[in-house]
């Protein structure tokens, strides 16, 4: 009864629904209406008689049933329907014959599954109307279509999650930070199943969120980065428009607050102290300060400055723009003697100021630093630094150039001696007082061969060598009237014979070594021999040229055809000097126009000898064939030396070891093979005879009888190594009675197999068998290698074979 109670419930929440979303259901289709068969057709009723349509319902279905009896959906129905069985009712589509149910006769249509929404919205099915007796189809096969009507059984879900938002520090209220957006399952068309609100759950003291769009937005202006960084807000989502029985979601949403520059640098301390020696250089790094800041990244940017007058005289701060720090370093030399201790005012102060927070104070700050000089040992200092002096050249050795003095500068003033650095003054031109520092020379000077000098003087603590201090010093040879002027160069003029008087000859200019302060003035004259000369005059231009002219008609070069004139050259000082050159003018034959064509026999003749360009070939060649000469000959002689030498080498014996098995006849290189082929002398074998015992010294054996009689030698419990002795005797023998023989002789050994080696010997000579029980004939079956061996084997063994018969 409960069971049928609840599924009328159902039922009629089901008819209140579609009542509400449609209206009325019930639909006639009219004669010629949509769902008749066409004419013609064998399922329809007889010509004439009125066509009648289908009276079905639009279904709808309520989701998440979950009553136990199968759920109503509707009904379809025939106006051909008499209620007496005759028509069967069926459906086909999806979910036909499995989600949904029909009865045959009524046309009841149920759903046996719970459907979702949210899995599938509706469903098309198709209805037929048939003849029971005859299944002909008794109207055009429908359409329709079942409705999954939607109930709020889906929460909402926020589905971009996680959260993370950001939003400056000092906000004003409203500042939107994000926005966050819940979706829901349920069908947003129906009812208020899908309409979304949002709150906030934790955070609301700082946050706010819009209920309808979401939008997260701050709720104080206060937020301090430097108190929290980050915010956990979490935001809730309800539907029904958060009406009571809605579901909710929520999600927590990262807010992190970002830094603005709020905050100025401020030194940890009002006061830092370092200290330095005197004699650090320019640019010696002093030490580090450093402003806090508590914003971050780039805010925290700063740049330091010296701000009193003496800081900046003597020191410098940079800033480092890794670790932020100022550094201090000395821009000035210091001293300690002059000044024990500086202080200076450092000032800190952000590179990146906010205009919005200028009203919060002034974003510096500054801080003492006082600098302690440390007093060391330093070299004496010259006072003043002047490097030039200046001396006559003709000043007297031992004459004093100048002084140089230089001072300790500590306050022990110890006293200081000088000296002179003879790396630059190899020739000791100059020689320096000790204790006075007065320089005097040691030489006698010559500006015209030295005009300068560059020397270094040296000054230390008389007590400590080691604190020395250099000092360059220039000395400057002042010029003296030492050089009389000479003739530029031994001049030579020529005279037509037909010149006529007060032609120019020549012009005349000299040179003078010395270089006058005021300049060169030269004088010209005559020299006073020449008072009598008619034949030529002298101008003295005023620049320091003179010119030569004709003083009578014509010359005659048969009578004279040179003229020796001598020239008087006077400077101007002081004191004034002179000398006196010769112009050798020569009388010569000229054309009508005045060019020379001779002048005597000797004169513009073409020399016969080679030009210098000629002389410097010829002499290249002859010096090409003597290196080649001398090349031959000594490719000979060492060609020679090389010939005699061979012939004098000395031809020893080789001592050769050999730790390996040889090659046999066929290995050929690393032995003489002729060596071994003597080690027999055949030449004694057809007389040789008698035999010998191992007592025996060195008798004659017959080597050819050994060596056959070596495979049948029978291993007795006594060696005999008489073979072996026979053979060393009889060279020795040989050896002595050859005269031609070298002193060296060549010793060879020969390992045998030991007795107690765990491997038995392969050699016939260790062997316990005797020769007639042994067949050597596979040694000829080894190859070329053994050859020999396996001759000599079958020799014998046919010898052997011989006797026996």
């Amino acid at each position: 009864m409960a069971k049928g109670l609840q599924g009328f419930l159902w039922t009629m929440l089901l008819l209140f629904c579609a009542i509400q979303e449609l209206g009325s259901w019930a639909m006639h289709t009219a004669v010629e209406g949509p769902g008749l068969g066409q004419p013609g057709d064998p399922a329809l009723l007889a010509s004439g008689r009125v066509k009648r349509g289908w009276v079905w319902n639009q279904f709808f279905v309520v989701e998440e049933y979950t009553g136990t009896e199968p759920l109503y959906v509707g009904k379809i129905h025939s106006d051909s329907d008499e209620g007496d069985g005759s028509i069967k009712y069926t459906i086909s589509g999806e979910g036909a014959g499995t989600i949904f149910l029909i009865d045959e006769v009524t046309g009841d249509i149920h759903a046996t599954e719970r459907l979702d929404r949210e899995q599938k919205t509706f469903y098309t099915l198709r209805a037929q109307a048939r003849d029971r007796q005859t299944d002909q189809l008794l109207e055009p096969e429908s359409e329709f279509i079942i409705k999954v009507q939607d109930i709020n059984d889906s929460e909402p879900r926020f589905l971009e999650g996680p959260y993370i938002g950001s939003v400056a520090e000092l906000s004003p209220v409203g500042t939107s930070v994000m926005q966050v957006m819940a979706s829901d399952a349920d069908d947003p068309t129906y009812g208020s199943s899908a309409r979304v609100v949002y709150s906030v759950l934790e955070g609301e003291q700082h946050f706010t969120v819009d209920s309808k769009t979401g939008v997260i937005r701050t709720a104080v202006a206060d937020l301090d980065r430097e108190t929290q960084d980050r915010y956990e807000v979490v935001i809730r989502a309800t539907d029904m428009a958060g009406q009571l029985g809605g579901l909710s979601g929520s999600t927590t949403v990262t807010i992190v607050v970002t830094d603005v520059n709020d905050n100025p640098p401020r030194f940890p301390q009002k006061m830092y102290q370092f200290s330095i020696v005197e004699t650090a250089p320019v640019g010696t790094a002093i030490g580090r300060v450093k402003a806090e800041d508590s914003d971050v990244g780039e805010n925290t940017d700063m740049t330091y400055q010296v701000k009193d007058e003496e800081g900046v005289e003597m020191f410098k701060v940079t800033t480092d723009s890794n670790t932020q720090e100022a550094v201090i370093t000395v821009q000035k030399p210091l001293d300690y003697e002059s000044k024990k201790v500086h202080t200076v005012v450092v000032e800190a102060l952000n590179k990146f100021v906010d205009p919005r927070f200028v009203d919060l104070g002034t974003f510096r700050d500054q801080t003492i630093v006082r600098v302690s000089v440390l007093d060391v040992d330093e070299p004496p200092e010259f006072r003043p630094p002047s490097n030039l002096m200046e001396v006559q050249e003709d000043a007297h050795v031992g004459s004093v150039v100048g002084v140089v003095t230089a001072l300790d500068p500590d306050t022990a003033n110890h006293p200081v001696r000088y000296a002179i650095d003879r790396s630059t003054d190899a020739e000791r031109i100059f020689d320096i007082d000790a204790k006075t520092g007065a320089i005097v020379t040691g030489k006698v000077l010559d500006r015209e061969t030295a005009g300068w000098h560059n020397i270094t003087v040296l000054a230390m603590e008389a007590d400590n060598h080691s604190q020395v201090s250099r000092a360059s010093l220039r000395i400057r040879i002042l010029d003296v009237n030492d050089n009389p002027p000479e003739l530029a160069t031994p001049y030579e003029a020529a005279v037509c014979e037909d010149a006529k008087p007060g032609q120019l000859i020549q012009t005349i200019s000299v040179v003078d070594r010395d270089e006058p302060q005021s300049g060169h003035r030269f004088y010209f004259t005559l020299a006073p021999e020449a008072t009598n000369n008619h034949h030529f005059s002298l101008l003295d231009i005023q620049d320091n040229t003179a010119a030569v002219h004709t003083q009578r008609v014509g010359f005659n070069r048969q009578e004279q055809d040179v003229y020796l004139l001598p020239i008087l050259v006077v400077d101007s000082g002081p004191p004034a000097l002179s000398s006196t050159g010769t112009l050798t003018i020569r009388v010569c034959g000229c054309d009508s126009n005045g060019a020379i064509q001779s002048c005597n026999s000797t004169a513009y003749v073409v020399s016969a000898t080679l030009s210098p360009g000629a002389l410097i070939a010829l002499l290249v060649c002859v010096l090409i064939l003597v290196v080649l000469v001398l090349l031959i000959l000594t490719l000979k002689r060492h060609h020679k030396s090389h010939l005699t030498s061979e012939d004098d080498e000395d031809m020893r014996d080789n001592v050769i070891k050999y730790n390996d098995e040889g090659g046999g006849e066929q290995d050929t290189e690393a032995y003489d093979m002729s060596a071994l082929r003597s080690l027999y002398d055949f030449s004694e074998i057809k007389g040789g005879d008698g035999g010998g015992g191992p007592g025996e010294g060195c008798p004659g054996r017959n080597p050819a009888s050994e060596l056959h009689a070596l495979p049948q030698w029978v291993q007795s419990p006594d060696l005999d190594f008489s073979v072996f002795r026979d053979y060393i005797c009889r060279k020795v023998e040989q050896a002595d009675e050859d005269l031609s023989v070298p002193p060296y002789d060549s010793f060879q050994t020969y390992a045998f197999e030991g007795s107690d080696s765990p491997v038995p010997s392969l050699s016939s000579i260790n062997t316990w068998s005797s020769g007639s029980e042994q067949d050597f004939s596979y040694l000829g079956g080894w190859g070329p290698r053994f050859r020999q061996l396996a001759a000599l084997y079958a020799g014998r063994r046919g010898e052997e074979d011989g006797d026996e018969s």
